[in-house]
């Protein structure tokens, strides 16, 4: 085997992290590992990791990987890294971490994202001055809540990192950070694609935040190679090349193979994304659409729900279903269960902007309150979320000829109709459904070929779609599903109102 061929590609997320083992000259996937994430949680919003559970899982993941591929560490020739967007991480001068890291489902520092989006002026403010709407997700406010509730973590950082970048720094001892990741910050102008560093003096005046910026690179650059002690530690090759890697949406997108404009992702994972690939960076007038850069060399144009398999997975331990019982009582459920609604909300939402909202389930009736209502309720619920934003989308001019379908929910063939029937479009998955661990293995390929190998060319080799998968709408459940998804918009705009 021809040892320049093989990448590793790791993905972490809120869950756990995902490692794969791919060869790019075949463009096959020889080997997967996975190890799971917990979260530190409280009622007031507060979502975090222990960054110290990322390394473990890390290496436990990449063992597992390269065992059941059978190949040797010292054969990997690349290593992109995704991680989950907007999470904050804070290194004091020695490089140590100084607090849990916050995630992108923390709301905890909605106040703060309140106080920022003010002095920026308001949503136009901030379109126009950084190309998106900051939202309590996003890093920005992060920043301003630990400075106001840990003033003696404040006064400590020397770096802030995002959870890509911090894993680039482990692997590498360098600190620094790509476009794309750097989009959902929330001090990052997309548009001119540099740091907005008047606002972060406006969080501190004294400069400390400016000076702990990572460096920017380009999506196609290296971070470098493996830290000797590293590369020891997970019996890698140490001439190994770490790529720049990225947020997971964007890696998502290259592991989609969504490069291109006409292609839309859509991501049933704990949270619910919808992208495309846009040449140019086309601000959309919509708070609710992010127009992030890709890490592809252009933009991506992206709406994020908070709730989606979170969602699912409270009802089945509701009614302590396994997975084949969630889905056999979901689908005994007519179209819009019988006038049962679940709104989705427990975490609070970002895609509508409701932050603050609660989940609520509606239209209940002696008759409707069965499990099957509740069950397809919850799975219509969060899927609505998904169609409101992909209209956001189309309304902006995004294209979608198909959805590429990934993520956990995505396993469901009737989840997989239900999408194809909400959004009335063509669905397919990939064969690869960790779609953000292999987009950073096929990075991390066309950063070592160095112009030799363009990246759309790895992207024909290594993303392949699932044929059994595809589903087409059916017409009259598109009819059907359009009165239901009415009555989800009348619901919500009555929680806005």
């Amino acid at each position: 085997m021809n040892t320049r061929n093989l990448f590793l590609g790791i993905d972490c997320g809120t869950q756990g992290t995902k490692v794969l083992v791919l060869d790019s000259h075949t463009g096959q996937v020889l080997g997967l590992g996975a190890a799971p994430h917990v979260l530190i949680q409280a009622e007031n919003g507060r979502r975090e990791q222990d960054t110290e559970q990322w390394l473990h899982a890390l290496q436990d993941a990449t063992r597992q990987a390269l065992a059941q591929a059978g190949v040797s560490g010292q054969q990997i020739q690349g290593i992109g890294v995704s991680g989950q967007q907007h999470g904050l991480v804070l290194l004091d001068k020695h490089g140590e971490v100084l607090r849990p890291a916050k995630l992108w489902c923390d709301t905890e520092s909605t106040p703060e994202n309140r106080q920022l989006l003010h002095w920026l002026g308001g949503e136009a403010g901030s379109l126009e001055r950084l190309g998106l709407v900051i939202a309590p997700g996003y890093t920005v406010s992060k920043l301003l809540w630990t400075k106001i509730h840990h003033p003696q973590v404040f006064g400590q950082i020397a770096h802030i990192l995002l959870p890509h970048d911090y894993l680039n720094y482990w692997l590498t001892g360098r600190c620094c950070t790509e476009f794309g990741d750097a989009s959902g910050t929330g001090y990052f102008n997309v548009r001119t694609r540099q740091w907005d560093l008047d606002l972060l003096r406006h969080i501190d005046a004294e400069g400390r935040l400016e000076r702990a910026l990572p460096e920017l690179i380009g999506s196609e650059q290296p971070v470098g190679t493996l830290r000797p002690e590293v590369a020891r530690m997970l019996g890698l090759n140490p001439g190994a090349v770490v790529s720049s890697g990225g947020g997971d949406n964007m890696l998502g997108a290259i592991g989609t193979g969504n490069i291109e404009p006409g292609i839309i992702t859509m991501s049933l994972g704990s949270s619910g994304t919808v992208y495309a690939f846009d040449p140019q960076p086309q601000v959309s007038p919509d708070a609710a659409v992010a127009s992030f850069c890709s890490s592809s060399g252009g933009w991506l144009p992206l709406i994020c729900t908070l709730n989606l398999t979170n969602v699912t997975g409270a009802v089945r331990d509701l009614f302590e279903l396994g997975l084949d019982a969630f889905n056999q009582l979901a689908g005994q459920a007519p179209i819009g269960a019988e006038g049962v609604s679940l709104l989705p909300f427990l975490n609070g939402e970002r895609v509508p902007a409701l932050p603050d909202a609660r989940g609520s389930i509606q239209g209940l009736t002696l008759t409707n309150m069965t499990r099957a209502n509740l069950c397809r309720a919850a799975m219509e619920g969060t899927t609505f979320g998904l169609r409101y934003g992909l209209d956001l989308l189309r309304r902006n001019g995004v294209q979608s000829h198909t959805i590429r379908l990934v993520g956990g929910g995505s396993k469901s063939p009737l989840w997989r109709q239900m999408v194809a029937d909400i959004m009335d479009t063509p669905v397919v998955c990939t064969e690869q459904s960790e779609a953000a661990a292999l987009g950073a293995a096929i990075q991390a390929a066309w950063c070592v070929a160095g112009g030799e190998q363009t990246l759309a060319e790895l992207c024909q080799r290594c993303v392949r779609l699932a044929p059994a998968t595809q589903t087409s709408p059916d017409v009259r459940n598109v009819a059907a599903y359009e009165q239901a998804y009415n009555r989800y918009r009348q619901q919500v705009a009555a929680l806005t109102e």
